[in-house]
């Protein structure tokens, strides 16, 4: 007991600030939300549907780069410090080549956004909002790997205080670019999208400066030697990095996919569907956010050689988890159409968001159970684990289910978004049994042992 007491410390040292830092780069969605919803229901809308499509975009590259944070940790665990900065420069070159083709799918976003089947005002703004927004991508990208660096040396500090100052920026930026103060011209939605790319551009540019200017981060020289790029490390980043990407691009996919299916629907639903999924996005960063620390504690303990250690650390930061969890689900409960009148209100709006709040504060014990067995399992780099398992839970159970649910008659009368909540619910919930008992089978030391030997080949 005394050593999950004294591991949960460890764990909530790493969490917080990665908490806060989350809550700082969520924050900047909800500032897009409330903003676009302060020019119309239709603007707010857009935000929506772009949303549905440059969250997959991004998380897909994000997904690669976090492969970063275990290579990281576990070459500090194991004292080899001297390759942390060629691992670090290969990860700036992967990033800016994945750039390309997420930027160019984001420029063709017309071919996506036309199959929902909207009204010509809401497809023409959402568009317009994904041309301005891939300029965001490099910038996000490479913030992504200089905050990996700094997490896999078990500083989670750099990132919280970035964040802070990004969320300072994304404020006035919006006002400016949505509302047309200053002179510039109003830009309703898009304006939010403008504002993204000039803070995230922001964030890149002082984080390296960050890293560059405290002893404890620039100590391994990082920027110091120059390195080229490295076809056969690149390719095992990309390896390595690829079923956590795709694992992420199902579950964020889970949710995009439903604005897409209820889009037909009206733009009241799918503002209702927005405050529900945004506040949840906000919720989840806390289960995240240990999953994350857990990830840094397991591959750290891994490379010093610790397999008992690391056991113990995934097993604390679930129950860690499930607690805050629990705390989270009833204030959502007691507390949803409260918080949907921050987003909206329209009293339509708020009844129907609070109801799709209620439905996710249900999910929030397994989203936490399988947001950090998933972080667990990348700190052992058992990937390959994570993507079939999140495939099987969000798109063969979960989407088929809320699809089933919510725009058929087939089980009971046409649910709507509340079909498609409930799939989200047994999807997740399916995730968590998966992927909580992948963790337990790992943890025998032969099998952690091997794994590791693996993915370094």
């Amino acid at each position: 007991m005394k050593r999950h007491l004294i591991e949960s410390k460890q764990l909530l040292r790493l969490a917080v600030p990665v908490f806060i830092a989350q809550v700082a780069q969520t924050s900047m969605g909800f500032v897009d939300t409330v903003m676009a919803g302060g020019v119309s229901p239709t603007d707010m809308a857009a935000v929506a549907v772009a949303s549905s499509v440059w969250l997959p975009t991004l998380l897909f590259g994000l997904g690669i780069l976090m492969a970063l944070v275990p290579v990281i940790s576990q070459l500090y665990g194991r004292s080899k410090t001297e390759d942390i900065p060629f691992q670090l420069q290969q990860g700036i070159y992967l990033a800016l080549i994945l750039s390309i083709p997420l930027m160019l799918v984001l420029d063709n976003a017309a071919l996506i956004v036309s199959k929902m089947e909207i009204e010509e005002a809401l497809s023409a703004k959402s568009i317009d909002y994904l041309r301005t927004i891939k300029w965001a991508m490099p910038g996000v990208l490479l913030f992504t790997v200089f905050k990996g660096y700094c997490e896999g040396l078990s500083k989670t500090t750099p990132a919280m205080v970035i964040g802070f100052i990004g969320l300072a920026a994304n404020v006035p930026l919006n006002w400016i670019f949505v509302y047309g103060k200053f002179g510039m011209p109003q830009l309703d939605a898009v304006g939010c999208a403008v504002a993204t790319v000039m803070v995230y551009w922001l964030m890149a540019f002082a984080l390296m400066t960050y890293i560059r200017l405290v002893p404890s981060l620039n100590k391994f020289k990082p920027f110091g030697e120059f390195h080229k790029p490295n076809l056969a490390s690149l390719t095992r980043f990309f390896r390595l990095g690829l079923p956590v990407a795709l694992s992420m691009f199902f579950e964020i996919t889970l949710f995009a996919c439903v604005a897409m299916f209820l889009a037909p629907l009206g733009s009241t639903i799918v503002a209702s569907h927005q405050i529900a999924v945004n506040f949840s996005s906000l919720v989840f960063m806390l289960p995240l956010s240990i999953g994350i620390a857990v990830s840094i504690r397991v591959s750290h303990q891994i490379g010093a050689g610790n397999l008992d250690a690391a056991k113990v650390a995934s097993h604390t930061a679930i129950m860690v988890g499930l607690v805050f969890a629990s705390i989270t689900a009833t204030t959502s409960i007691l507390m949803r159409e409260k918080i949907a009148m921050v987003y909206n209100t329209d009293p339509v709006v708020v009844g129907l968001a609070g109801q799709l709040m209620l439905l996710a504060a249900i999910y929030q014990l397994s989203d936490a159970t399988q947001v950090i067995a998933a972080g667990a399992l990348r700190g052992y780099k058992d990937m390959n684990a994570i993507f079939v398992r999140t495939f099987i839970s969000y798109w063969i159970v979960g989407m088929p289910t809320g699809y089933i649910l919510g725009r058929t008659n087939l089980v009971v009368d046409a649910m709507g978004p509340h079909g498609f909540w409930i799939g989200n619910i047994i999807g997740l919930t399916v995730a968590a049994i998966l992927l909580g008992q992948r963790l337990l089978w790992i943890q025998h030391s032969d099998r952690a042992a091997h794994l590791d030997k693996l993915s370094h080949r």
